[in-house]
């Protein structure tokens, strides 16, 4: 069983992006910041999809078990210079524990907001270093902006977090095979 831990700031898509992947309806969607309240909201067992494309795909195709954990927001992106922790004290922990007990991290940044030097920035590095998590980054909401602030962003994540993201749009699915790929690779080193 994989264990993949979905994180990022308020409304950036976390809960989107379980569904997604799940293929139905599990968690909570709203346009409001702040729907996965409380925590942990979600934790699905499922098979991951994986694309008919794939060369030589793990596990015989998706074999595997998967868990995906919907984590609400860590962060308020219009306070993250400030500290901008949205959640008790003790959730946020209960939060971070989870997070490092996962083998696989999806790492969310909002086209439209951006990465910010802050908490996100802070805790992705604490994962990739201090508990060596394969992270997998992701610009979501290509959709809404152009395609030069996509190529900006994915310089700035480049640069900043030493990572490659992948652009992805849950409205036109545009990355999601991708992001599918780059689960099913990594998930075959865990």
């Amino acid at each position: 069983m994989i264990k993949v831990a979905i994180i990022g700031a308020e409304n950036v898509g976390k809960s989107t992006l379980m569904n997604a992947l799940i293929g139905g309806k599990v968690s909570e969607v709203e346009d409001l910041p702040g729907t996965t309240k409380g925590g942990i909201i979600r934790r699905r067992f499922g098979k991951l999809k994986i694309p008919k494309g794939m060369k030589n795909p793990p596990y015989g195709g998706g074999a595997d078990e998967f868990v995906l954990i919907d984590t609400a927001g860590l962060f308020d992106p219009e306070r993250e210079l400030r500290g901008g922790k949205v959640l008790s004290e003790e959730k946020f922990r209960e939060i971070i524990n989870e997070i490092t007990s996962a083998d696989i991290i999806i790492h969310m940044v909002d086209a439209t907001v951006g990465l910010h030097r802050g908490g996100m920035e802070k805790l992705h590095h604490m994962l990739k270093f201090r508990y060596e998590k394969p992270i997998i980054v992701v610009i979501n909401k290509i959709d809404l902006v152009p395609r030069e602030r996509v190529e900006e962003l994915r310089e700035i994540i480049k640069k900043r977090l030493e990572q490659e993201p992948i652009a992805l749009s849950l409205v036109t699915y545009e990355g999601f095979n991708e992001l599918l790929e780059r689960i099913a690779y990594m998930a075959q080193y865990v």
